[in-house]
């Protein structure tokens, strides 16, 4: 992208990631980026403002379900609940517009208003705890979403802006972990704040921890201010743009917007879909300590702690699960250890010792029982990393630099209506009699419902599933030169065909999709069928077979390739059933005599005795052994002009990369 100030040749990254392992220099980490001034004052600015969230909402919460005789009106077993409905309900209203300021003013200039407003909202907020006020706290509880609903696009929009696309994993996994060390300090704070004093007699006036936990909230937003005037210029993303200020007409325009790009969109719904999971564990939290588990608020913060620990490491992970690439297919990953673990939580909510008494954080841990529940929470949190961080980075990577912030405006008007249903849907259960456990095990059911109604949508996020378990669980896969396949435009990839697998493991290791040529007979099957037209795969049958087949093959990766895709091709046209190559078929000049692009030649090695492959009975190694334990190479040739690209010349290079290893 044009307007991306690059730290490093985006070459230079390539070749440490291609190089052997013996000569290959380590990239950077992704917290190298905490040293410099692009990303640190940014992460610092949203980590404050995350943690003050969570410093006030919390002890607001707190207050007013341990000591809710302090205050008039106020139900202390749905407080909860109507204090999240009330802080998304600004972004339902406002996103819209937000999304339009972000793309038309400079997002530094920006970043420094939000933080100068949040010291008002926070003084309102001081005011409350002091006075005991609920309307005050309610108030500035719609405040803090208005502050969060005007910085939430010029956060996503900022990093695709500031960092290379080979640091946006990491950048996002950063932010993700800071949000939720933040939550889990600003948890801390508010709760131990919070009961200070709280055993005081109520008659006893304002107990101290509302004194402390005013000062603290406006001390954090002050700390925020000082590090957002450290944030650098960020140029606007649509200078020129022309404000609808009709947030109802504007909203309905970003949505559309949204879903102008499918899987944008679809990715979009899955995010907002685990705001809803989240919202729905993470409001539920006082009531399951104490109604369930018969503890005190200071185990709130160790189930809050869990939870965020768990999606800050599960945040951070996917770097290295994804070797710095967008690795969409961590997100099934992610969304079926969400279910696992969220209905595990369920049974091991039953049974659990009761107590005459609020367990202390001590008497809670004493317990063995209670370790199961901390797990369940760690892991359905870690798991929840897995599937965000891919979903935001895509959505970043793949949105118009143009409308960026108004495409993530959209996913926030999608995320507050998603976690305002949450909030409707929990309210709804406890009224009907239906416990805290009951709602985890609603929750968990309805994301197996959600994981498959997207996965059936977009079976891009399968079979890049499958290809990420494959590439991690039975080989261990060498890249040369993966940099050479081209990050945009139109391509022809030609490869030598090993085995069944081939194209998994070549998803598996692009940056891009891919759309693959494939023989006719496997789309007649009911399922693989299903999953490649979804799939966009293009079909082809040999000329004596169906010669109208073939043309539109042609004609198929013809359009593909006008619309910059990439398209790959085995032109070998068969596997291979004794490991060398089978001489090279006309098909790939056929499609470069409709769409002059580059050629990138690319070759497999060591699939040959695998299981996947068609082993012949030669004295080999046992497939099976072979498969489970070989290391396979993809080495990635130097692109081929159109006009050069002759059969002879492309076998020759095929062969060249393969070498001596099958």
């Amino acid at each position: 992208m044009s307007d991306r100030p690059m730290p490093a040749a985006p070459e230079t990254h390539a070749e440490e990631r291609a190089a052997p392992a013996h000569a290959a220099r380590e990239p950077a980490s992704q917290f190298a980026l905490l040293r410099e001034r692009r990303f640190a004052p940014f992460f610092w600015t949203q980590f404050l403002g995350a943690m003050n969230d969570n410093v006030f909402k919390i002890g607001f919460t707190s207050l007013v379900t341990y000591q809710a005789a302090r205050f008039s009106g106020v139900d202390p077993k749905t407080v909860a609940f109507l204090i999240s409905a009330i802080f998304i309900v600004p972004f339902v209203l406002f996103s819209a517009t937000s999304g339009q300021v972000a793309d038309k003013f400079d997002k530094a200039t920006l970043t420094r208003w939000v933080k100068t407003f949040e010291i008002v909202v926070m003084l309102i907020g001081a005011a409350g705890f002091w006075l005991h006020s609920a309307p005050l706290l309610y108030a500035c509880t719609f405040l803090m979403g208005v502050h969060s609903t005007v910085f939430g696009p010029v956060k996503y929009a900022y990093l695709p802006q500031r960092l290379a696309p080979e640091e946006l994993v990491g950048g996002n996994g950063l932010v993700e972990m800071g949000t939720f060390v933040a939550i889990l300090i600003g948890t801390i704070v508010g709760g131990v704040a919070a009961g200070i004093g709280a055993n005081d007699a109520v008659s006893a006036g304002t107990p101290p921890g509302a004194w402390w936990l005013g000062g603290m909230c406006i001390a954090i937003a002050l700390a925020g201010r000082v590090a957002s005037a450290f944030v650098p210029p960020c140029e606007p993303s649509q200078p020129g743009l022309r404000i609808n200020w009709n947030p109802f007409s504007e909203t309905w325009r970003n949505l559309r917007l949204a879903r102008g790009n499918r899987t944008v969109f679809l990715s979009l719904l899955g995010i907002s879909w685990l705001w809803f999971v989240g919202a729905t564990f993470l409001s539920s939290f006082f009531n399951f300590a104490k109604d369930v588990m018969s503890a005190n608020a200071d185990v709130v913060t160790v189930l809050l702690a869990m939870f965020s620990l768990g999606i800050g490491l599960g945040s951070l992970l996917c770097e290295r699960l994804s070797r710095r690439r967008i690795e969409i297919g961590l997100v099934p990953l992610g969304s079926l250890g969400m279910s696992v673990f969220g209905i595990d939580l369920f049974f091991a909510s039953h049974g659990l010792p009761r107590a005459p008494h609020l367990l202390s954080v001590g008497e809670f841990l004493g317990a063995a029982a209670h370790w199961r529940v901390l797990a369940d929470l760690f892991l359905l949190a870690m798991f929840g990393g897995f599937y965000s961080v891919p979903l935001y980075a895509l959505i970043q990577s793949r949105s118009a630099p143009s409308h960026r912030a108004r495409i993530i405006a959209a996913n926030n008007i999608l995320n507050s209506l998603f976690m305002i249903v949450s909030s409707l849907m929990a309210m709804a259960l406890t009224s009907a009699g239906v416990g805290i456990p009951g709602i985890f095990l609603t929750t968990a059911l309805l994301n197996i419902v959600v994981a498959a109604y997207i996965y059936a949508l977009v079976p891009e996020f399968l079979l890049r599933f499958i290809a990420w378990l494959l590439v991690h669980t039975v080989y261990r896969v060498r890249l040369v030169h993966t940099e050479r396949i081209p990050a945009e435009g139109g391509a022809v990839l030609v490869c030598n065909h090993v085995s069944f697998v081939d194209a998994i493991v070549i998803m598996a290791e692009s940056p891009r999709p891919i759309r693959f040529v494939m023989d006719h007979r496997i789309f007649r099957t009911p399922f693989f069928g299903w999953v490649f037209r979804h799939a966009k795969a293009i079909p082809i049958a040999p000329a004596h077979e169906d010669p109208k087949a073939l043309a539109a093959a042609y004609e198929a990766c013809a359009a593909a390739l006008a619309e910059g895709d990439l398209v790959c091709i085995f032109p070998e046209g068969k596997l291979t059933r004794t490991g060398d190559m089978n001489p090279f078929r006309h098909g790939v000049s056929e499609i470069l005599a409709r769409a002059s692009v580059p050629v990138i030649p690319m070759a497999l090695r060591g699939l040959w005795g695998s299981a996947f492959s068609r082993h012949a009975a030669s004295g080999q190694e046992r497939p099976v052994r072979r498969g489970l334990t070989s290391r396979l190479t993809l080495a990635v040739g130097e692109p081929i002009p159109a006009a050069d690209a002759t059969l002879e010349r492309l076998q020759q290079t095929v062969a060249e990369l393969r070498g001596a290893r099958r």
